[in-house]
């Protein structure tokens, strides 16, 4: 009787841990993953912050795409003034980083011609929350 009522929990154990383990969606934390960042605050902390999350991720071979939005775009202006910032900047695209802006922000801001990002649209945001597995905002 002792010897059934111990297979039956060893069993019960086994399965369980076997539907937890089907039932966790987060990959392991050794697998690369594709992540999205919309920067939309000119914080330069906030931004420099986003950036160094960026670096890191790069480094654990995921793959990274920020897009600057409303007052994101004025990171373009903010790596003039912070070289702090700058230099987290130009390590993500030194790594192949992607940075986009909004165009219509970056015309509001009269920033016809930006150093860091490339002119974008909303269809082009729309791509990088749709292709990526973890969108983040900043």
């Amino acid at each position: 009787m002792k010897k059934s009522i111990f297979a039956l929990a060893f069993m019960m154990m086994l399965i369980s841990t076997n539907l937890s383990a089907k039932s966790n969606p987060h990959p392991s934390s050794d697998s690369p993953t594709s992540i999205g960042m919309v920067i939309y605050s000119n914080d330069v902390e906030t931004v420099w912050n986003a950036f160094r999350l960026a670096n890191h991720s790069k480094t654990q071979g995921d793959t990274v795409q920020v897009f600057l939005l409303a007052k994101g775009v004025e990171v373009d202006h903010l790596v003039k003034e912070n070289e702090d910032l700058k230099e987290q900047v130009d390590a993500f695209l030194e790594k192949g980083g992607e940075i986009q802006g909004c165009g219509t922000c970056l015309k509001s801001r009269k920033n016809n011609e930006p150093q860091v990002c490339t002119f974008s649209s909303l269809a082009d945001l729309y791509i990088v929350i749709r292709k990526n597995k973890i969108v983040l905002t900043f």
